[in-house]
């Protein structure tokens, strides 16, 4: 038998083309993600098949819904989905069934994608590393060494993809909860600025700072199904001319020694092709950047603000001592932050969102997604303390896009020495996605 095309557009041409057909698709779909290891926190196997028949019939009677139709497709579990409980990764947040879906799923939906279940994340998607005691802790780790995080909060979502179970998955990002999964298991993400989605019918973190996205195993298909999930016809874009894109590379986030060095060669390596490709690359330290780290750190993470607000009623119940312990604990640490602080940080972000637009004047900038590759599962399992300062670690790099707002695309750059992913990220000022869109784009297929 023939395999399947791995990506989104692709499985789409074969559908239309009726060398594939959307039912047995889905059926395969929904076999491999049964026998996957927490992955899924639930499937809907019957709303699948049903949208997966009605895909059929618009094939044979050519009223295909567009290229995307019959195409399965992984949520979050984060979204609601009608009659399917919404955990958020948690043994204590959901109540009742969800009496409809998601507006981003209900546009899915009408692009004819096949929603087949809502995947695994760290409780309430409050950390970058992925691990979930009450479901499981998902992985896909390259060669035979020991278990590695595959990176969250969105960890599901991306194994789901790496395992090649769907060829795309739905996500959200907070702090870099779609780009670090991507980074670590060498997957594509895109984090789109806030006003380009609804959030209506996802489950929040910090309102000001989630976003939605997807990851897959290429760009392309990140767009097509982000305008989907926005319920728009899925666009054809042309990747810039790179003779007339301009790439910064912040010498300051390479110069770090906390980078681990396969990370800096790899983005290194990959801006002397972008040049050799006629982009030009410039590199420079940008103040926006530097000053959002510093911060961060002198000021702390707006997020947790955020969360522990949206989260304190929770606490107080009796039903937190059933809580992840690590993501308790965090939330409970964000009471400690003064009125004072919250409102530096809002303030300082819109001064440093125009900085970065000033500094980059057209340009996108180049960084690396996450400064390490994914680090072994089980100490971070075993000490808190650990987990704690490589979570820190792992998403200070990615929280710069996070708070600035920063629309941002994170693509692989390569291998460590022990085959471990790396990933580097462009981005660019807040509301310039299709700009960014179309240098990315460009640069991806260099990387190709």
């Amino acid at each position: 038998m023939v395999a399947s095309p791995r990506t989104a557009l692709a499985l789409g041409e074969a559908i239309q083309r009726g060398d594939l057909d959307p039912v047995a698709l889905a059926e395969r779909t929904l076999e491999k993600a049964r026998e996957s290891d927490a992955v899924f926190i639930s499937l809907t196997p019957e709303r699948a098949l049903a949208e997966a028949e009605a895909a059929a019939q618009r094939r044979r009677h050519g009223a295909e819904l567009g290229p995307l139709d019959g195409v399965p497709l992984a949520w979050k579990d984060l979204f609601a989905m009608r009659g399917t409980l919404t955990t958020g990764g948690s043994r204590v947040l959901a109540t009742a069934p969800d009496e409809g879906d998601a507006q981003a799923v209900r546009h899915a939906a009408s692009a004819g994608l096949i929603s087949v279940g809502k995947t695994n994340l760290t409780e309430l998607a409050y950390s970058g590393l992925g691990l979930n005691p009450h479901f499981g802790t998902p992985h896909h780790t390259p060669g035979d060494g020991e278990a590695r995080a595959p990176g969250g909060s969105s960890s599901g979502s991306a194994i789901a993809v790496a395992q090649g179970i769907v060829p795309a998955a739905i996500g959200t990002d907070t702090a870099g909860s779609l780009r670090v999964p991507a980074a670590f298991n060498g997957l594509t993400s895109y984090r789109p600025s806030q006003a380009r989605h609804t959030r209506e019918g996802v489950t929040p973190l910090a309102d000001s700072l989630d976003t939605i996205g997807v990851i897959a195993t290429t760009l392309p298909d990140c767009l097509a199904i982000d305008d989907a999930m926005r319920g728009r016809p899925v666009a054809t874009r042309t990747p810039a001319d790179p003779e007339r894109a301009v790439i910064v590379v912040d010498d300051a986030c390479l110069e770090d020694p906390r980078v681990e060095p396969a990370v800096r060669d790899n983005l290194t390596r990959a801006a002397e092709r972008f040049a050799e490709a006629g982009f030009r690359v410039v590199h420079r330290r940008l103040a926006s950047v530097g000053d959002t780290l510093a911060l961060i750190q002198r000021t702390g993470w707006l997020g947790a603000a955020e969360a522990y607000t949206e989260y304190r009623e929770l606490l107080a119940r009796d039903e937190a001592e059933h809580m992840d312990p690590r993501v308790r604990q965090r939330l409970l640490a964000a009471r400690h932050m003064t009125p004072d602080a919250v409102v530096t940080l809002y303030r300082r972000r819109r001064a440093l969102q125009a900085r970065l637009r000033q500094e980059l004047a057209g340009a996108v900038l180049l960084t690396p997604t996450v400064a390490h590759v994914a680090p072994p599962l089980g100490p971070l399992e075993a000490d808190p303390e650990h987990f704690a300062t490589v979570n820190l670690a792992t998403l200070r790099l990615s929280m710069v896009a996070s708070l600035l707002d920063s629309p941002a695309v994170a693509l692989p750059s390569g291998t460590d020495a022990e085959g471990q992913h790396t990933s580097l990220q462009l981005s660019a000022p807040c509301g310039d996605d299709e700009a960014l869109l179309q240098v990315a784009l460009a640069a991806g297929e260099c990387l190709a």
